[in-house]
């Protein structure tokens, strides 16, 4: 390695040496308030991670409000992390994802927020339940899956999956340690292939209906001590009266239904069950004198004094509308009694085999103008036996690596075998494929191919984000997975590793960059149209070709010291605009890559040469490359010039040594090397063999 890269590699490690990691605080209270939507408000603050109490109109609990980075923070494809504000309500469902702060190279000019934000809205509604997956439906449709696919955003799907990994590592965490009640795996469903003959008082007998009577005794104990006591004169009167003899079963396992309901009733109910499949049927039945629910009560709305709980979490109660008719085994006082079918969704987390308490409330009133009214609550816990479900197998989604090789299977398999082909015809048959009459038209069909397919179709123009990133994430000692999003570039660096081996720089920048095949066939352009040529003098190409090296230390101290201008600051690339997004951007954008597209058509390849950070990456990563690949012989340089004065990147010294640190790998030189009809010294032997044999 020359005295100058040396130099400029102990530059970069000194830069990285010094550079200190910028972490983000949690957002203060005055910051998250104006995202929380109403009726909802925010509470106070529950832990150090940025974990708020979310508070409803009437300032009571109703869920949680919280940041994703702290908690989660899975490096983003810049390798600093995506920080979103999630609302979750107690029941596990999310309220609200909201876009807080991220370095997403393709969000931050590219295709512009929108999609991003869109992606997001996508949670409203899920559960933390729900087996979310980024993406479409792999193989089968997914009609009957108990995946829950979201839209990705094309040409992001990288950073999109990052966000929903975050999203859900943040919302688990948080359901763990603050929703404890919460399942986060496939809620128990009535397995209809059990069968059993059940009785009505079998049920009774083994507890699977539970009952408990509430004398009026009892409940003015409830009472006792508050103004309401004495409000009701029936309970004093006749204490020991009955005032509620409630009973409670779970009607989903069939063999439970038949045994409860009459045949009619068991059609009707079933029948309510194959339209609403992930509902749990619940029948109270309230004998007595006080009922279930009040005068006001609207059908098919939640019970007005029934609700609900399941480790410390409210169950959601609603009026299945069934009147359905019990069994005639049933004891007659409770075909006359008061009954209702409730149904609560197992998607929100219900589990019937475990403990659930149902409570009814008692309600009095005191006063005559404007009665003051108090309320207790009299409680019935209950479960049914394991028996009676299935759970079905837990459906883990695929590791998002494996989901991103899945919907780009077609393309790699494309890639890998272009790329390995590519690498063979370089590594073993270069001499030939120089030499070949075609080699002009065969190069440019080439670089079409990786132009239309590899940057254009298959986004794999690579970055010096991407270096960035794990540079940042290689001192922060971060995890590297986030390379895994993006299988089809990760396949091109991986092929460029091997490249810098065998022939350093000149494998990604002359044949695998899309951006540097633009410049090529702009400079091809440039000689159709006899346009004129822009030499630098040596001098100057040596002192241009400083610049890019000094891009590369500028960016690697913003991406430490001010991290959050990185992005912006690799814009100096025009990758992005010409490759990622099509040239559909602002003007100034479109502009700066055109203006490199342009003067590619009189200095050759200029920004490739002299500004590329990614180069400059490349060109230090040389340093692997194991031999040198370029034939010469000992009259390169003295007396013959011919290959440097050919030599459009100047990367051949006058001692006709190569630079390959500078080296595009066109093959120029090798082709005039192996032609006996063009290499000076080749033309000059056969001159002196044709003399020779004259003689």
């Amino acid at each position: 390695m020359s005295t100058f890269g040396r130099n400029v590699l102990g530059l970069i490690c000194a830069v990285i040496a010094m550079a200190q990691a910028v972490f983000a605080d949690t957002l203060q209270r005055d910051d998250i308030a104006p995202l929380i939507v109403p009726p909802f408000e925010l509470g106070e603050p529950l832990n150090d991670n940025g974990v708020w109490e979310l508070l409803n109109s009437g300032g009571a609990p109703a869920g949680y409000v919280f940041e994703t980075e702290p908690m989660a923070p899975l490096p983003g494809f810049s390798g600093a992390p995506i920080n979103m504000l999630v609302t979750l309500d107690t029941d596990g469902r999310f309220l609200d994802v909201r876009l807080l702060s991220h370095n997403e190279p393709i969000f931050v000019s590219g295709l512009g927020e929108a999609p991003f934000h869109k992606f997001m809205e996508q949670y409203r509604g899920h559960s933390i339940s729900d087996t979310l997956v980024v993406g479409t439906p792999y193989g089968a449709g997914s009609d009957g899956s108990a995946l829950v696919y979201l839209d990705g955003v094309t040409k992001a799907t990288a950073s999109v999956r990052i966000a929903h990994e975050s999203i859900l590592a943040a919302a688990l965490q948080v359901a763990r340690e603050k929703m404890g009640g919460i399942r986060t795996g496939p809620p128990a469903h009535p397995n209809p292939d059990y069968a059993e003959d059940l009785t009505w008082q079998d049920l009774l007998d083994t507890g699977i209906v539970q009952r408990k009577t509430f004398t009026n005794a009892e409940v003015q104990d409830l009472f006792k001590g508050t103004i309401w006591e004495f409000d009701d004169p029936i309970a004093t009167e006749e204490p020991e009266e009955t005032f509620l003899d409630l009973y409670v079963v779970d009607l989903g396992p069939p063999s439970i239904a038949r045994a409860v309901l009459s045949d009619s009733g068991t059609r009707e109910l079933n029948n309510f069950l194959s339209i609403s499949t992930s509902d749990e049927p619940i029948l109270v039945i309230g004998a007595g004198r006080h009922g279930l629910v009040s005068e006001d009560f609207v059908r098919n709305t939640s019970p007005d004094w029934i609700s609900a709980s399941q480790g410390g979490f409210p169950i959601a109660l609603r009026d299945a509308d069934l009147l359905a008719d019990l069994h005639p085994d049933l004891p007659a006082e409770l075909h006359d009694a008061p009954r209702l079918i409730l149904r609560t969704d197992r998607r929100l987390g219900f589990d019937p085999t475990s403990d659930w308490t149902l409570s009814v409330r008692a309600v009095r009133e005191h006063g005559m103008f404007r009665p003051e009214a108090g309320s207790v609550d009299m409680t019935l816990t209950h479960s049914t036996p394991e028996r009676f479900f299935t759970r079905p197998e837990v459906i883990k989604p695929a590791p998002p690596w494996l989901e991103a090789l899945r919907n780009r299977q077609t393309d790699l398999i494309i890639l890998a075998v272009f790329l390995t082909g590519l690498t063979a015809a370089l590594a073993w048959r270069q001499s030939a494929l120089a030499g070949a009459r075609m080699f002009t038209p065969i190069r440019l069909g080439i670089l079409a191919f990786v132009v239309g397919f590899v940057g254009w179709w298959g986004q794999g123009q690579l970055s010096i984000v991407t270096v960035l990133g794990t540079l940042r994430t290689a001192v922060e000692g971060g995890s590297f997975g986030f390379l895994l999003y993006d299988p089809f570039s990760l396949l091109i660096w991986a092929f460029v590793i091997v490249g810098f081996v065998l022939w350093g720089r000149g494998y990604f920048c002359g044949w695998l960059c899309p951006y540097g095949a633009l410049q090529e066939f702009a400079h091809h352009i440039g000689r159709a149209l006899r346009l004129p040529e822009i030499k630098p003098s040596n001098a100057w190409d040596q002192r241009l070709k400083v610049v890019k090296y000094l891009s590369l230390a500028g960016l690697i101290a913003t991406a430490f010291v001010t991290p959050e201008h990185t992005e912006k600051a690799a814009e100096i690339e025009p990758f992005k605009t010409a490759i990622t997004v099509f040239f559909i951007r602002d003007w100034y954008y479109v502009a700066y890559a055109a203006f490199w597209l342009i003067l590619g058509t009189m200095l050759f390849k200029g920004f490739c040469r002299y500004v590329c950070p990614l180069g400059a990456v490349m060109a230090i990563g040389g340093v692997l490359r194991i031999r040198k690949w370029i034939p010469r012989r000992i009259e390169c340089g003295s007396p013959c010039q011919l290959c440097k004065v050919k030599c459009g990147y100047n990367a051949i010294k006058k001692t006709g040594e190569i630079q390959y640190s500078e080296c595009f790998q066109c093959l120029d030189c090798v082709m005039i090397h192996d032609d006996k009809n063009t290499c000076v010294p080749l033309v000059l032997a056969q001159k002196r063999s044709q003399r020779m044999a004259s003689k």
